[in-house]
C-alpha cells in the first residue's frame, strides 16, 4: 500500500515542475500519476504573465486565489480573483491567458489530463 502513498509539500514539490503537482506527465508508478486530472501549484510573482494565450483548449479547469491578486483573461472577459478563495472555472474551447497583479499564490485544477499543452514560460 506504500507504493500508492505520497506525502509531500506543494511549495517545495511544484518548484520541481514548473508547479504540477499531479497529471499525466509524472512517471508510471508514482500515485501522482493520472490520466484524469492535472493539479498545479502555481506561485507567480507580480508581473508575471503567461507567455502565450491558450487556444484550442480540450480541458476544463478551476482556478483558486491562494494568495495575493491574480487576473484571468478569456475572449472578451477579464476575471480578477482578489480575495483568498475567489475562483474561475471555464470548460473546453475557452481560450486564456493570465496576469499577476500582484505576487500570488493560485491552485490550478485541469480536466482531462491531456498530453502536449505544455508551454515553456507559464501554463
Amino acid at each position: 500500500m506504500s507504493d500508492s502513498v505520497y506525502v509531500g509539500n506543494a511549495g517545495r514539490d511544484a518548484a520541481l515542475d514548473q508547479g504540477w503537482l499531479l497529471g499525466h506527465f509524472k512517471d508510471a508508478g508514482d500515485p501522482r500519476r493520472s490520466e484524469a486530472l492535472e493539479i498545479k501549484w502555481g506561485v507567480h510573482p507580480r508581473g508575471d504573465e503567461r507567455a502565450r494565450w491558450v487556444t484550442g483548449e480540450e480541458r476544463t479547469a478551476l482556478l483558486v486565489l491562494i494568495s495575493g491578486r491574480f487576473r484571468v483573461e478569456l475572449p472578451g472577459r477579464s476575471v480578477l480573483l482578489a480575495r483568498q478563495g475567489d475562483y474561475v472555472v471555464w470548460g473546453r474551447g475557452i481560450d486564456h491567458s493570465w496576469y499577476a497583479e500582484a505576487e500570488s499564490v493560485v491552485l490550478t485544477v485541469r480536466w482531462p489530463s491531456v498530453p502536449g499543452y505544455r508551454v515553456d514560460g507559464g501554463a
